[in-house]
Formats: structure tokens, C-alpha cells, sequence
């Protein structure tokens, strides 16, 4: 497979990745960032998957279900046709709540003929670390490892049991389900309560999709891609992750291999901003709860990055026994990331308090404990805004003065301000204008280069970088202001490559990079729209849209030679800021209709 021809599958506990024939290649049980039970995407030969091998003349195709997470895998010989749908259960408790258990579910439904498939069933517990051994048992497969430390997962099926564990050939006369669940079922399933499970999570996404608003262009990708966020976030605690997995390299047989099964706070806010106005308020109320239980000193300096449960300690391991994606290793698991010092979060944490409270306006819980925040966050900024950082992208060499960071230092006040200013508390306001100002200025006089003529990557370089397009988005210049419109105009000049962008061109730790950060794309691409490149930039989003896998779901990264998907999978980030360019298009369009209706 030379794309991440995946789709996702989830419940907002853990998640799966599905190739296109229908094989589990990535699922980590009983939460998203536990050790893996199939790793086939890290390890051809030993990761471990769940597949159904068929004879070549079946076709096989793949889709989702309209605004459901409920993947359909199709076979078909054109006389014999059976499809597998697959899901994790999720839907609304009785008593309250949601029903997410650990488990994946593979519906079976006969369509024409008596069609014939083996069953290749592999789990490999506990990150293929040792030797996993499945047993037959009366109800169930059991399969479990104690070669690193205990692990069990069971399959409960309507199958033959021994001819699914022996690969042998199944003729399917009816329809039939595969259970795989990380407990042991206290009830056993059945066909009809398999297909019931089926129907109540498909119920519970159209529902869920159906807060979503219609627009009036790109409906079917804003609504993947606000699926594929949803898919994204941990119910448990509020955490948002970056991507479903690990390791999957930046460019293939190379080093750039990160554990992105974490919470970072600046991917996190952007995608709550982004759900909130798309009216998922949950995911938004969630998330600043778990921001407000993070942060229980008044000034403890916050993390770049946490776990799903809130762990603060993220230790970065290798997997050397895995191959790695195409061979590129290491496989890591941990993310020493999460010891940086980068001041831009901040900015995007205050952003996204003050939406928030817009929002919600008075029925926002917890106002007296963001207050305390907001007077915290403008407190650290005010201490350390001068100060170098390691920016957006991680650099793990020097700390620099990043224009991205000074831009967020001062959105971090400016939106404090408008907080100060919704809680009635006048006398911050006086007390925080002049600060706001004085890194308004200093960043103006700064981060311009008049050689290069835009504002570049870090004071006195010479560099271009993506991240500061969003200078304008965080509202410190206008888009039609003259230096921001040359800053789009360079970044077009000096970092697209065949309508894709390098987040920047300079080396860092490892060298030039190969491929280009999708987000920093749709960024380019919001930013010609907004100093009035429209049609330009639409057709680079056109473009760009056409570089998604079969099912619409983008990576971290595109090839620019191949275009080929790159890095972890799907990226929380690239699918927010499709979202942001969709809208906008769609609003404009929506204007010009109306403008359009009033001449006649």
C-alpha cells in the first residue's frame, strides 16, 4: 500500500485504522494511547492485523456512511457480495452517559450469492513485544501474552471459530459479526444484538452530525472532517489528540517519527474553536475542563503538551523490535517534547477562553476559576514574553525569538483584555493596555525584514516561515494591511512547491524537509482568500482537496513529489483547518448570492 489508504474507526475512547481491503492494521486497547493489539502499519511481518483474504475476482470498495463514523468495506465477484461494516459502539446510556466500551465490531451483511472469505486473524498484545498466543475457548477466541506483562483481548463471533483461527475457508450464508473486545462480554452477542449495537451508533452519529450546519460548498468534506475531530477527542477527560497514531515518518526511511497520541495544547484549542462554531459545545466544555484541572497553581507555567488522562511526564521510548512504517525507524512511543518551553500556547489558550466565554456568554460554569487563569496566563507572558523559545515546530536545537510566539504573547493580552472586559474588571484593562502595546510594537519592529520584505520566521532572520499567515487570523494585523499582503506574496514566492507549502526552508535538526505540513497549505490558502486572491485560492484548495485518501481524510504531511500522505494519521490539525477555508469559501459564496439577489 504506497498511500494511508486507512479509514478511522472510534468512540472517543480508542480508535482503529482500516485499510482499503479491510484489513485492522492500527488499534490500541482499551484507550487510545495504550499499547497496540494490531501494528501492521509499524510492522508488516510482526505487527499484527484482522483481515478477510478473498480471490481475486472479488473488487473491493470502500466508504463511509453518510456523516457517520461507520465505515463499509464492499467484495464483490459481481455474483457473490457481502460487505463488512465496521465500528465502535457509541451511543446514549439510559441512565445517562454514553456506552463506549473497548471493542470493535465487524457486521457482516450478506448481499447477493454465497460468497466465501478467509478470516486472518492476528492480534499482537502488548506492542508485539513478545510471542501472543489465541486459544479456542467454548465462546469466545482468547488471545494473550505475559512475555512483557499480562495482556488478554477476546473475539466473540457467529462464525466457526476453529476455521477463523486456522484461516480456513467460511462460506457466508447469512449474516454474521466478529466482537473483538478488550473484557470479557458478561452477555453473550448475537447476530441481532450485534446489528441493534450497529444501529444505535449509527443513530448516535447522525445525530451528532446533524448539529453540524450546512453550507453551501464543500458540505461533505466540512462534515468528514468534523467527524474525523470528534473521532479525535477523549470523552474521559476532554483531551483532544494531535493524531490517532505513532511514528508514521514525516518522509519515508527517516528519523522525524512521533508519538502524536497526546493532547498538545495549541492542536487542541485550534480544534475546539473550530467544533465549537460548527455547534459541538460539549467537545468545547469538555476540553477547558480539563485545561482548568490542569493548571491547580496559581503559577504553574503550563505544558506544551499532556497526556489523555492529564499525565505530565511523557517519557520518550524506542520500539527497536518494530520495522517502522516502510522501514523507517525508530518507533517511539512517548514524546520528549513535552519538557519545551514554547510561549505561544498561551495566546491560543486565552483565544480560546475568550470564544468561549462569547459563546457561552453567561451560562460558561467555572468563571471565577478563568478568571484566575486569565490572571495567571497574563502574569507568566508579562515575566516571559522577551524571553527565546523553541516555537511551533519544536526546534530542538537553540531557543530563538519566533514571530509566531511574540504574535501569541500578544494575543495571550489582547484577549485577556476582552475577558477583563466581559467579567466587568476595569481596572485590569488600565493595567494590561500598556503591555499589549509595548509587544504590539516590539514585534512590528522586529519581525519585519525590509531586505526580505515580510515579516519573517524569528527576529533578525531571514527565513520565511508558514505560522506567521496567522499573524493576521489572531487578529494583530489586518489582511489588507501593506506588510502583511507582501508576507503572503514571499511565502508564495520562496515556499511553495507546486501549490504546497514548506512550513520553512531553513535546516533545522534533521536537515531540509521533503515534504510539506498540510496545515501550513490550508493556512496559505485562507490567506490568499483574505488579501483578496480568490479565485487563486480556491483553486489551490480544489488542488489540495484532490490530495486526500479515497475516504477524504488528510495526514500530517504530503509528499511533494508523490504526493503521497506522510507522518501520523489522521492529523487533528490538517482537518481543522480545511474546515476554516471551507467556511470561509462558503460564506463568501453565500454573500455574493445575496449581493447577487438584491441588484435583481
Amino acid at each position: 500500500m504506497d498511500n494511508l489508504d486507512y479509514g478511522i474507526i472510534g468512540n472517543c475512547r480508542s480508535a482503529a485504522l482500516i485499510s482499503k481491503t479491510g484489513s485492522i492494521d492500527w488499534c490500541c486497547l482499551p484507550e487510545f494511547d495504550s499499547s497496540s493489539v494490531f501494528a501492521k502499519l509499524l510492522d508488516e511481518e510482526i505487527g499484527g492485523s484482522f483481515g478477510f483474504i478473498v480471490d481475486e475476482s472479488y473488487r473491493i470498495d470502500q466508504s463511509y456512511i453518510e456523516h457517520t463514523a461507520l465505515l463499509r468495506t464492499s467484495f464483490s465477484d459481481g455474483e457473490n457480495a457481502f460487505e463488512v461494516y465496521d465500528f465502535m459502539p457509541r451511543y446514549h446510556k439510559v441512565s445517562g452517559g454514553y456506552h463506549s466500551p473497548p471493542e470493535i465490531v465487524r457486521y457482516i451483511k450478506l448481499v447477493s450469492g454465497r460468497p466465501k472469505f478467509r478470516v486472518h486473524y492476528d492480534p499482537k498484545l502488548e506492542y508485539a513485544l513478545g510471542a501472543t498466543e489465541t486459544y479456542v475457548k467454548h465462546n469466545f477466541l482468547a488471545s494473550l501474552t505475559h512475555a512483557v506483562k499480562f495482556d488478554t483481548v477476546f473475539l466473540y463471533t457467529s462464525f466457526n471459530k476453529n476455521a477463523v483461527v486456522e484461516g480456513r475457508e467460511i462460506e457466508i450464508t447469512e449474516d454474521g459479526y466478529f466482537l473483538m473486545g478488550y473484557n470479557e462480554k458478561i452477555l453473550m452477542p448475537n447476530t441481532e444484538k450485534i446489528y441493534l449495537e450497529m444501529e444505535r451508533t449509527k443513530v448516535y452519529w447522525l445525530n451528532w452530525s446533524n448539529n453540524t450546519p450546512t453550507y453551501k460548498k464543500y458540505n461533505a468534506e466540512i462534515s468528514r472532517s468534523a467527524i474525523t475531530l470528534k473521532l479525535l477527542s477523549y470523552d474521559k477527560t476532554g483531551a483532544v489528540l494531535a493524531a490517532a497514531t505513532t511514528s508514521l515518518p514525516e518522509t519515508i526511511g527517516e528519523v522525524r517519527n512521533w508519538d502524536y497520541r497526546f493532547c498538545w495544547i495549541r492542536d487542541a484549542s485550534m480544534v475546539v474553536k473550530v467544533v465549537s462554531e460548527l455547534g459541538h459545545k460539549n467537545v468545547a466544555r469538555r476540553y477547558l475542563q480539563f485545561i482548568i484541572d490542569l493548571i491547580p497553581d496559581k503559577d504553574e507555567k503550563l505544558q506544551i503538551m499532556y497526556g489523555i488522562n492529564k499525565e505530565k511526564i511523557l517519557t520518550e521510548e524506542t520500539l527497536d523490535h518494530l520495522s517502522g512504517y516502510k522501514g523507517s525507524k525508530p518507533v517511539r512511543v512517548g514524546n520528549a517534547a513535552y519538557i519545551q518551553r514554547q510561549n505561544d500556547i498561551y495566546g491560543i489558550l486565552m483565544d480560546v477562553i475568550y470564544e468561549q466565554l462569547v459563546q457561552f456568554n453567561t451560562d460558561i460554569e467555572n468563571g471565577e476559576e478563568i478568571w484566575t487563569i486569565t490572571k495567571g496566563i497574563v502574569w507568566i507572558v508579562e515575566k516571559h514574553w522577551q524571553e527565546a523559545d523553541k516555537g511551533i515546530w519544536e526546534f530542538r536545537s537553540e531557543d530563538r525569538h519566533f514571530t509566531f510566539s511574540k504574535v501569541l504573547c500578544w494575543t495571550a493580552i489582547d484577549r485577556a483584555i476582552k475577558v477583563a472586559k466581559i467579567f466587568n474588571k476595569h481596572h485590569k484593562i488600565a493595567k494590561w493596555k500598556p503591555l499589549r502595546d509595548t509587544i504590539w510594537q516590539d514585534i512590528y519592529e522586529n519581525a519585519w525584514n525590509e531586505e526580505v520584505g515580510a515579516f519573517t520566521q524569528s527576529y533578525g532572520s531571514k527565513h520565511l516561515d508558514a505560522s506567521v499567515l496567522l499573524m493576521e487570523s489572531y487578529g494583530y494585523i489586518d489582511a489588507k494591511h501593506e506588510k502583511f499582503v507582501r508576507t503572503v506574496e514571499a511565502i508564495e514566492r520562496e515556499l511553495s512547491n507546486d501549490g504546497l507549502l514548506y512550513r520553512y526552508k531553513n535546516e533545522d535538526d534533521f536537515g531540509l524537509p521533503s515534504s510539506s505540513f498540510t496545515v501550513c497549505t490550508f493556512w496559505f490558502v485562507n490567506s490568499l482568500f483574505k488579501i483578496g486572491q480568490e479565485e487563486k485560492a480556491m483553486e489551490y484548495f480544489d488542488r489540495l482537496l484532490g490530495y486526500s485518501n479515497h475516504l477524504g481524510l488528510f495526514s500530517e504531511d504530503i509528499d511533494f513529489k508523490s504526493k503521497r500522505l506522510l507522518g501520523n494519521f489522521p492529523q487533528a490539525y490538517s482537518h481543522l483547518a480545511l474546515i476554516e477555508c471551507a467556511i470561509n469559501f462558503s460564506n463568501k459564496n453565500s454573500e455574493e448570492k445575496i449581493l447577487e439577489s438584491m441588484r435583481e
